[in-house]
């Protein structure tokens, strides 16, 4: 697959009133913070009295203006550092699209929050100081974006006016980042040039930049078109609880109510609808999709509900219930990439807990195929994986588990392993087919 890094888009054909989940990175001091202030200051998303606490903060410090960062560094660590530590998270709009924005860390020890950040992004934002090209932060964010496949990869070449402006200097920074996503496998990345401190190209095009004759990162942000949508995909609902009244005071009719709540991860629910519980193979049909507001025709992905099925069937909390002519098969042994986010090392053969969806398993760690080494994208041999390694292993299930291949399905692929003493989170994991190969070599 090769990159294919654009500065402009077509023109939509209609209006867009989607929402797009948008997560931001980069190194640190490449003005993440203050182009996301800058974005919310200059599309009229900034509230006067936060706008009057703002001045008066930077006063204080002995700015002369408002120091646009501060609208997201909230903790105040944050703010005495003027570093972002933390994942702020932000909502905002315009006329054409809602945002939720997630203003990722630029710090390396922090990069477990922009796993987090990114998972369920619609796009990345990266940025990148035009003066300095591609970091090793860089290079590891975008490794990220590519792992998690999030389906618009920007980057924003931004201190463009500490450069004079020059054409030139942003080309070069526009070949690195070609060269690296054609590497990652990152199909399409757009680059905008941008002035996060004086606002050239965020929110309005730049006369300072006439070489540049792409949109806005705004109007770029409000042109992209919805993310591939996973409706055209099977069926995956996720059993979050077993709902099934006990109590005396509820109204007879519903004494033999017998539903499954959660939510449709991928696909379409329909009653009538032939489908599989996994992992016990069962297979059924759905009899009614309820919500409080009373039974639904269809629901859709995102949309949490509760179905009822046709049998009487043993259905737990973390089963899935699948489409029965797509049904993935459960199993006990898996090879994943894992973005590892603990402080202590991951080594061969460390009993973990595995979470996928609801359900949470016992797992070992039974080999270690290699870690990635971030200038050459190439997996190398590795005894142990330290904080913010990524990296292919084996993993061995106590119980069977309907994992399928991060690649093909986001919601089926993703997963999570646990401390099982601390309960605390060691690594994201994207499940892999070792069977379906890549033309990425540290994928293979």
């Amino acid at each position: 697959m090769t990159a294919i890094l654009s500065t402009a888009v077509a023109e939509p054909t209609t209006r867009i009133t989607s929402l797009l989940r948008l997560a931001t990175a980069g190194s640190v001091d490449d003005g993440k913070s203050t182009l996301v202030g800058r974005l919310l200051h200059d599309s009229k998303n900034v509230l006067a009295d936060q706008l009057d606490a703002l001045e008066r903060l930077s006063a204080e410090r002995g700015l002369d203006g408002a120091d646009l960062a501060l609208l997201t560094d909230g903790l105040r660590s944050e703010r005495e550092q003027g570093i972002t530590i933390d994942v702020a998270y932000r909502y905002f709009s315009t006329g054409s699209r809602a945002f939720i924005l997630a203003d990722c860390p630029g710090h390396v020890q922090y990069t477990r929050n922009t796993v987090t950040g990114a998972s369920t992004a619609d796009a990345i934002l990266v940025l990148v100081d035009v003066r300095k090209g591609v970091l090793d932060q860089t290079r590891r964010h975008l490794a990220v974006a590519s792992l998690l496949r999030v389906p618009h990869v920007v980057v924003a070449v931004n201190k463009i006016d500490l450069v004079d402006f020059d054409e030139a200097t942003y080309l070069r920074v526009v070949d690195q980042v070609a060269e690296l996503a054609a590497a990652l496998g990152i199909e399409r990345a757009i680059t905008v040039p941008t002035s996060a401190l004086a606002g050239d190209n965020v929110v309005e095009r730049s006369a300072r930049t006439p070489w540049y004759d792409g949109p806005a990162l705004l109007e770029l942000l409000e042109q992209l078109p919805p993310a591939e949508a996973v409706l055209d995909e099977a069926l995956r609902f996720g059993v979050q609880s077993v709902i099934r009244p006990q109590s005396a005071a509820v109204e007879p009719q519903y004494r033999e109510y017998r539903g499954y709540a959660g939510r449709v991860d991928a696909g379409v629910v329909r009653p009538g609808d032939e489908v599989v519980v996994l992992p016990s193979g069962v297979r059924t049909r759905i009899a009614a999709v309820d919500t409080p507001g009373g039974e639904l025709a269809e629901a859709t992905t995102g949309r949490s509900v509760t179905v009822r099925l046709t049998d009487d069937i043993d259905v737990t909390r973390g089963d899935v219930i699948a489409a029965a002519v797509d049904a993935p098969t459960p199993v006990h042994e898996a090879e994943a990439m894992l973005c590892w986010l603990a402080g202590v090392p991951l080594r061969g053969g460390q009993r973990v807990l595995l979470k996928h969806g609801s359900a949470t398993v016992q797992a070992i760690v039974t080999e270690l195929h290699g870690r990635l080494d971030l200038d050459e994208l190439k997996l190398h041999a590795a005894s142990a994986f330290d904080l913010n390694d990524i990296g292919r292993v084996s993993l061995r299930l106590a119980r069977p588990l309907p994992l399928e291949d991060y690649r093909l399905s986001r919601s089926g692929g993703a997963f999570v392993l646990i401390d099982p003493v601390s309960g605390g989170t060691l690594a994201a994991g994207m499940a892999r087919d070792p069977g379906r190969t890549t033309s990425i070599e540290w994928e293979i």
